[in-house]
């Protein structure tokens, strides 16, 4: 079959579906997401079998361990997946919130209430995980979506799309509220983004490479989940046993996500005292190091970072790090170099930290804590489509409410215009 026709059907049914989905309730959304948190744990061994192909697949292919992981299902992590799903029953439903109502003096009564968005298409890479965590966040915000997974994933992202299919058929909901393209053909992803006139949507999660070829590419609006190139300041005021603690967290306890710190900035005065301690701490957890110049005389046997390390989002045990004369040169070094996803700053004054969270243009802004925090669940938000680096529409955590948007219901007595 002609793949254009093919992926143009699919988007049709997609639409078609959205406007059935309007329909369900609060109450029908959550019986489901139950229902499928439920099948999730029943099929583990399913999953987890064709998760395994996956796997050999990647080890065939030498890819590195921190891909690996981001790949790989177990019952664990199929338990997360499942409750992720019952989470999101424990949410407020989104769809025909009154965000704002007011009353003009001719009369009209005018409300702001959010709605689905419709049709919304995520292109991802890697980690499985994404299809049962956007699938039902789009059911419970009352959206139709179009799930394409990247081929190192297929046969667990299949495994997974039957099974949560499975519980929509067997509620009677019409084909298309969930779809997953199965084919590897990477032209898909290319006839996908002509399709605005049915999609409404497009979210890209995953490399650098990927997410310029979505905006470059598409005729419909795209939300970016770009790169995570986060960082930790330790400033001259900060509790260094507290900044060791951070740090290592931020860079070592998953390497391989977003939101780890990729680079360590650390004020000048007290680089001499803090570096030595917290370099060696993470050599021993086999972090390779990359200083400037300053650095390299503070510790011994530190690689030269060049221009491009500060760019690098390395998704693995290898971190720059720079001694700054300033909390304004640490900050202008974040907005430089960075990708507007999170950064923190470790210190104990106040005014420091407030500067720092105004000057600092990044979707989520710390103070005293790890960078690993910004995620969907930590925030209280349930399941997450990603960590949105753009500033319209929606910006850090995309939940729930982020794949809303709204419409003006307007009540009257029979006005006219004159």
């Amino acid at each position: 079959m002609d793949l254009k026709k093919e992926l143009t059907g699919l988007a049709i049914r997609a639409q078609e579906a959205s406007r059935f989905m309007v329909t369900l309730s609060s109450d029908e959304k959550n019986s489901i997401l139950k229902e499928m948190s439920a099948a999730l744990l029943a099929g583990r061994k399913a999953i987890i079998k064709a998760n395994r192909i996956d796997i050999a697949k990647a080890k065939r292919l030498k890819m590195q361990s921190s891909m690996v992981d981001r790949l790989t299902l177990t019952k664990e992590r199929i338990g997360d997946m499942a409750d992720g799903l019952l989470e999101l029953t424990k949410l407020a439903d989104p769809v025909g919130e009154v965000i704002k109502a007011w009353r003009r003096p001719n009369g009209l009564w005018i409300h702001k209430v959010r709605t689905p968005i419709g049709v919304i298409a995520i292109i991802y890479e890697a980690r499985p995980n994404v299809t049962s965590d956007c699938a039902g966040l789009c059911l419970k915000s009352g959206n139709s979506v179009i799930l394409r997974g990247g081929s190192d994933a297929l046969n667990s992202n299949i495994a997974i799309f039957k099974v949560l299919n499975g519980v929509l058929k067997d509620h009677g909901i019409p084909e298309g509220v969930i779809n997953l393209v199965t084919t590897p053909e990477r032209k898909a992803v290319d006839i996908l983004l002509k399709l605005n006139k049915y999609i409404d949507l497009v979210i890209p999660r995953g490399g650098e490479n990927l997410i310029n070829k979505v905006v470059g590419l598409s005729n419909i609006p795209v939300i970016k989940h770009y790169k995570g190139i986060c960082h930790v300041y330790v400033d001259e005021w900060a509790d260094l046993n507290m900044a060791e603690n951070v740090c290592f967290n931020a860079k070592v306890q998953r390497p391989g996500v977003c939101n780890a710190m990729e680079s360590m900035l650390v004020h000048q005065d007290v680089a001499a005292r803090f570096l030595p301690g917290m370099i060696k701490k993470l050599r021993d957890a086999h972090v390779e190091i990359r200083g400037c110049a300053m650095t390299k005389r503070v510790v011994k046997n530190v690689l030269l970072a060049t221009e491009n390390d500060y760019r690098t989002e390395y998704l693995g045990l290898i971190l720059s790090v720079k001694v700054v004369e300033s909390m304004q040169e640490a900050i202008d070094h974040i907005n430089a170099y960075g990708s507007h996803h999170s950064d923190s700053i470790i210190t104990e004054n106040y005014d420091n930290a407030l500067t720092f969270l105004r000057k600092v243009d990044s979707a989520c802004v710390y103070v005293n804590a790890s960078t690993r925090f910004t995620d969907g669940y930590q925030f209280g938000l349930g399941a997450e489509i990603g960590i949105s680096t753009d500033k319209l529409h929606a910006r850090g955590p995309m939940a729930l409410e982020e794949l809303t948007t709204y419409k003006y219901m307007v009540f009257g007595h029979g006005q006219v215009r004159r």
